[in-house]
């Protein structure tokens, strides 16, 4: 059963991080941590984040901080939104003010360069200290919809049945339900490897491919991430659960994706650097955990199609309509194969 929480510390004043934050508060006690003195005046004087949500005020109930030791001590469940590549950074922030009985989620979705560990394993290695209960919040969340109001669901995975506990009762609002999955894995490959489908998803689309295609592509993707998913110890339910079918048809089907942005923008001629400097200070996590699937996928022996060619789109420069031609001729076989 849910468990009533003090209060909810969101970590991360981008897109995501704001609009979880702007929702929760609309129920629950919520602080927002700025990076930055400056940054907690300006937001609170205007009442709004003019960087990345200019249009959504903030609700009167959600408290701004810039001092980390207050923001730990007033909450009991931390979000940390940031992107892959700065969340052990986060993390070390934090480290000295995370108590034992905090619940500490990460809302990011991805892994980190060079080792490829998940964001939860990270985590589990800059809080060894603490050891507070650590989980995965993911699902189809986008952020512009989200902090509308416009009503969305989540998924929390943890190992603890205490952390899942406290998170459904910390987070649930009745705009944004979250649920509960023990398999942390499943969730957080749902989550990091969808992007890589999403980028292949709006590639199509820029090549006018066709519903048709799109369909096709986003069911063959969703097998991939499961083959992988199921060879690294995942439940095979979980990827038809929020984190995997979820966040899939959210992130492929949405003109706010910047995933599916990537895709779409290569597809009509554009260099992948100017496509990440257009984004910029924001990031499309799918370019970089292509990179990281890819090292799993040939670490582990396992088949992944789609992912090889979105390498060699992104990395080697192949061209985009080739790279569809040759997934289009691979051997013919049956569905069900793993």
């Amino acid at each position: 059963m849910p468990q009533a929480a003090d209060g909810v510390l969101v970590v991360g004043t981008g897109s995501w991080g704001t609009a979880l934050a702007i929702t929760l508060s609309r129920s629950l006690s919520v602080t927002l941590l700025c990076r930055t003195p400056t940054e907690r005046d300006t937001m609170q004087e205007c009442r709004r984040n003019e960087r990345f949500l200019p249009n959504v005020e903030f609700p009167a109930g959600l408290k701004l901080e810039h001092d980390i030791e207050r923001a730990c001590a007033s909450s009991t469940t931390v979000v940390l939104i940031a992107p892959t590549s700065r969340m052990r950074e986060n993390a070390r922030l934090l480290s000295p003010h995370v108590r034992a009985d905090h619940v500490v989620l990460s809302g990011a979705k991805g892994f980190e360069g060079g080792s490829l560990l998940r964001m939860t394993e990270v985590l589990d290695q800059e809080f060894s200290q603490a050891r507070p209960r650590i989980g995965a919040l993911s699902g189809p969340n986008l952020a512009g919809e989200v902090a509308a109001g416009k009503p969305a669901t989540a998924v929390v995975a943890s190992s603890s049945p205490t952390a899942l506990a406290v998170a459904l009762g910390a987070l649930n609002t009745p705009l944004f339900r979250v649920y509960a999955n023990p398999d942390v894995l499943g969730v957080e490959l749902g989550g990091a490897l969808k992007n890589i489908i999403a980028i292949g998803a709006g590639a199509g689309d820029g090549l006018d491919a066709g519903e048709n295609a799109k369909a096709a592509f986003v069911t063959r993707g969703l097998a991939e991430i499961s083959r992988l998913g199921v060879a690294l110890g995942a439940q095979p339910p979980t990827f038809a659960g929020l984190a995997g079918l979820g966040d899939l048809l959210a992130t492929v089907s949405s003109t706010s994706s910047r995933n599916r942005f990537v895709g779409e923008q290569l597809a009509h001629g554009q260099s992948i650097a100017d496509i990440q400097a257009s984004l910029a200070p924001q990031v499309a996590e799918g370019i970089a955990t292509t990179l990281s699937a890819r090292a799993l996928a040939r670490t582990h022996g396992v088949e992944m199609p789609i992912t090889e060619q979105s390498y060699r789109v992104l990395y080697e420069g192949k061209n985009i309509a080739a790279a569809l031609a040759d997934l289009m001729y691979r051997d013919p076989r049956y569905e069900t194969d793993r």
